[in-house]
């Protein structure tokens, strides 16, 4: 199995030792939910923050944040769940005749946009009217089971007579959609996916920032308190792989004694380059050593206050982690942003880690078929399919998702567990033992991601030509601390 050997490392190399110091892990992403029981105890708390007086009794220019930072909401508490998508807001720019900065014609944006949204309008011209049938068959199967639509079960459908009437018909439909996987929270999923992205990701004239005002004009100092947001499922699971604390489930994160510090940046659409670059620079200021970022977009206009940024955080010995994304693309060839590569000079970051996601699966199968690589783009790769994490929303609730998004917080975990335990590493040591103890599989032959059939040598997929091992990075750091080297 293609596994970190954190069980293993944990047995035979960390066995009797504690952690020398506490490490504060930045997850910036869509919300953390501070109400899971699995979450919380990892949740760092800001002890020079009163909560709740509306008083920034830090004096750091952001009232309250006692668990984090929220940059994508307003004064009175109100947020920004959905966004547009960048390649929308920069059609927008064209046609109000203003500049764009990402080396793409206006002509060319405006034909992207089209076909993108001209697609995704097809597939729901022939989804909608499948849910719209299920949400009525559930109606009046519900009223026929004395039941409401939410408890509707398929034991308690089956449990009706066959009949030819409406509730007869009702009956046979909702039973085949269900024979081929349909389940009211998939038809849920399907309508939070495409309506938004129909109203708001893709349509040029939605203002989903309106509600907090001129918020360019406060500089860095926007936003409200709200770590958790309408939708911190994505950003709980990160959270989760990282520093889960034992629940009911005993299961636990990469690290479950580091801290977490809870960024909300990214919306359901493409996130702003001017809230990464201040979610960067607030994770920063409070203390972070390790940030994981688990989220992407294709176009960064405001790629050099992003850079800018990542140069600060940088010059403070920060490790940014960063998911390679999901488009089984090539990210040396494409376009996927934020980038290590800085636009001015072409300089990377020296202490950013870009992920691709594994399986468990020695063999053909090695990368997940949906992850980005790179030969000289993506460093490594990290288990990221079917990942166990904490699910938003439900206090002591699981699932699995798989996705970069999970292969990028196990590195920042187990980055975060050298810093731990050899307090003394450096972000760029903890980058170099990382990278010098994959589990090398260069030349193993493997699917290429994206194109069946394609058999490549692991090692033209990312820089490393290996997958995450926490078992020799530890035994890596133990070993030049025994030699009085970095450590």
């Amino acid at each position: 199995m293609a596994g970190i050997g954190l069980l293993r490392a944990q047995r035979e190399l960390l066995a009797g030792m504690t952690p020398r110091r506490e490490v504060l892990v930045a997850v910036i992403d869509g919300g953390v939910d501070t109400a899971h029981t699995a979450v919380r105890p990892a949740l760092s708390t800001n002890a020079r923050e009163v909560p709740g007086n509306r008083t920034d009794d830090d004096g750091n220019g952001y009232v309250d944040d006692v668990r984090g930072w929220n940059f994508m909401g307003a004064a009175d508490g109100r947020n920004v769940e959905y966004d547009q998508f960048e390649l929308t807001r920069l059609v927008g720019r064209c046609r109000a005749k203003q500049p764009v900065t990402v080396g793409v014609t206006c002509d060319s944006l405006e034909k992207e946009l089209a076909h993108e949204r001209a697609e995704l309008e097809q597939q729901w011209a022939q989804l909608g009217p499948v849910l719209a049938r299920y949400d009525s068959a559930r109606t009046v199967l519900a009223r026929a089971a004395n039941t409401s639509p939410d408890s509707l079960t398929t034991a308690r459908v089956q449990a009706l007579p066959p009949s030819a009437d409406a509730t007869g018909q009702a009956r046979t439909f909702f039973l085949m959609m269900a024979a081929r996987g349909l389940t009211p929270e998939e038809a849920t999923s399907a309508r939070e996916y495409f309506e938004p992205r129909l109203t708001i990701g893709y349509d040029v004239r939605a203002d989903t920032r309106a509600i907090m005002g001129d918020w360019r004009a406060r500089g860095r100092r926007y936003g409200n308190a709200d770590v958790t947001g309408p939708d911190a499922s994505h950003g709980t699971a990160v959270a989760g792989v990282i520093a889960a604390a034992a629940a009911d489930s005993g299961a636990t994160g990469i690290a479950p004694f580091v801290k977490i510090l809870a960024v909300r940046a990214v919306p359901n659409g493409d996130e702003r380059d001017e809230d990464v670059a201040n979610a960067i620079r607030y994770a920063v200021d409070r203390g972070a050593q390790v940030i994981n970022m688990s989220f992407g977009k294709a176009y960064s206009p405001g790629k050099a206050m992003v850079d800018s940024a990542v140069q600060y955080a940088v010059s403070k010995g920060v490790l940014l982690v960063h998911a390679a994304g999901n488009e089984n693309s090539d990210n040396d060839a494409g376009r996927s942003f934020p980038t290590a590569r800085y636009a001015t000079g072409g300089a990377r970051a020296a202490t950013w880690l870009e992920v691709g996601a594994n399986t468990p699966r020695i063999g053909p199968r090695l990368p997940a078929t949906f992850s980005n690589y790179g030969r000289t783009v993506v460093d490594l790769f990290a288990p990221g399919s079917d990942i166990y994490m904490p699910r938003a929303g439900t206090r002591t609730g699981w699932s699995r998702e798989s996705g970069t998004s999970f292969a990028a917080p196990v590195v920042s975990g187990v980055a975060a567990l050298l810093m731990s335990y050899f307090p003394s590493l450096t972000a760029a040591d903890v980058k170099r033992i990382i990278l010098a103890s994959v589990t090398p599989y260069r030349t193993l032959q493997v699917m290429r991601p994206g194109e069946a059939g394609q058999m490549v040598p692991f090692g033209e997929l990312s820089a490393s030509g290996g997958v995450l091992n926490a078992y020799q990075a530890i035994r890596l750091a133990q070993q030049e601390a025994s030699r009085g080297a970095t450590p």
